[in-house]
């Protein structure tokens, strides 16, 4: 993939996660969390279709049969650029946004064809740290032990790391194990893509993402740390019938295999761009004063590590395509 291009195309992405961020926003604690996400989904479909690409989506919103836009093999772009994998979450948080929480966001991840996991619609667990604790992680050792060696490279102690794992059943023993290991923990309702890219911040006084979430936001969280150096491994988490045999049929001969950065994301040759809808750890929420809207975005590049935080004014008035009124 020629650099140049991509580099020019960085901020078109930017554009995309803008265009769904601004659309669902208004959307806000309506409880209707199918409605949040189709505004995002439509118009970041519309931005796409602008952005100089040949792109195949290889995580999106599932199946053709199952999903109307950014369906897993559709194509995406105008057909006229550099052949790429696109990873999008339209609405990271459909839940969240529904009722008015924080942490939701819109997002996307572009790699050269080949060079994105292509992760089943099922579960992960994962690990996710910053670069300061980059090769320290073992999925495969007890947490205890990797919370010592977190802290060790943070220069901290145990008890002062700070852990977000999903408020799941399913999490109960690592919650448990953590709290003997006696880290803080930050129990969260959902959404854990955000905490996983934040881990890479030290302001954001976020230290670990662990636990089982989904596959899907696994891939973006895993681009979003190659680019700043930050580490995450993983294990799929099959948990209903038939998703063993669907990732195979993905070409995943061993589900159980441990997945490390280079399995996630082939090479540094990624671009990652995310918007925030409602305010988190990473991104402040969409902001509306009358025909002006505010967003805050981060887009991120791997091959030089550049890390952009754009904040944008919106004349709504000339944006009606994206703008979702209540």
């Amino acid at each position: 993939m020629p650099k140049e291009i991509i580099r020019e195309l960085a901020l078109e992405f930017v554009r995309v996660t803008e265009a769904g961020a601004l659309s669902c926003a208004r959307l806000m604690g309506t409880g209707n969390k199918e409605a949040c996400d189709q505004a995002a989904v439509k118009a970041m479909r519309l931005a796409l279709d602008t952005v100089d690409i040949d792109g195949t989506v290889v995580i999106g919103e599932g199946e053709m049969d199952h999903a109307p836009m950014l369906y897993i093999g559709e194509k995406v772009g105008t057909g006229q650029g550099p052949r790429v994998d696109v990873a999008v979450d339209p609405l990271e948080g459909t839940t969240v946004l529904s009722k008015g929480l924080p942490r939701s966001m819109t997002v996307i991840a572009v790699a050269e064809e080949g060079c994105l996991f292509h992760a089943p619609d099922m579960y992960m667990d994962k690990l996710a740290v910053g670069p300061k604790a980059r090769g320290a992680i073992d999925i495969d050792l007890p947490i205890e032990a990797n919370l010592n060696k977190i802290a060790h490279c943070l220069d901290k102690n145990v008890s002062d790391l700070v852990v977000v794992i999903l408020d799941r059943p399913r999490n109960q023993d690592l919650i448990d194990s953590v709290r003997r290991a006696g880290a803080r923990i930050q129990l969260i309702p959902d959404g854990d893509l955000s905490p996983a890219i934040a881990v890479a911040f030290e302001d954001s006084e976020v230290d670990v993402l662990a636990g089982i979430g989904g596959a899907p936001e696994g891939v973006l969280a895993a681009a979003a740390l190659r680019c700043v150096d930050g580490e995450m491994q993983a294990r799929l988490w099959p948990s209903r019938p038939g998703e063993v045999e669907r990732a195979q049929a993905m070409g995943i001969s061993d589900v159980n295999k441990k997945l490390t950065m280079d399995d996630l994301v082939k090479g540094d040759d990624v671009i990652f761009s995310a918007t925030g809808v409602t305010s988190g750890e990473l991104l402040d929420g969409v902001r509306y004063m009358g025909t002006i809207a505010r967003t805050h975005s981060i887009v991120m590049r791997g091959t030089t590590g550049t890390i952009r935080i754009v904040r944008a004014s919106h004349r709504l008035d000339k944006k009606p395509f994206y703008v979702n009124k209540r």
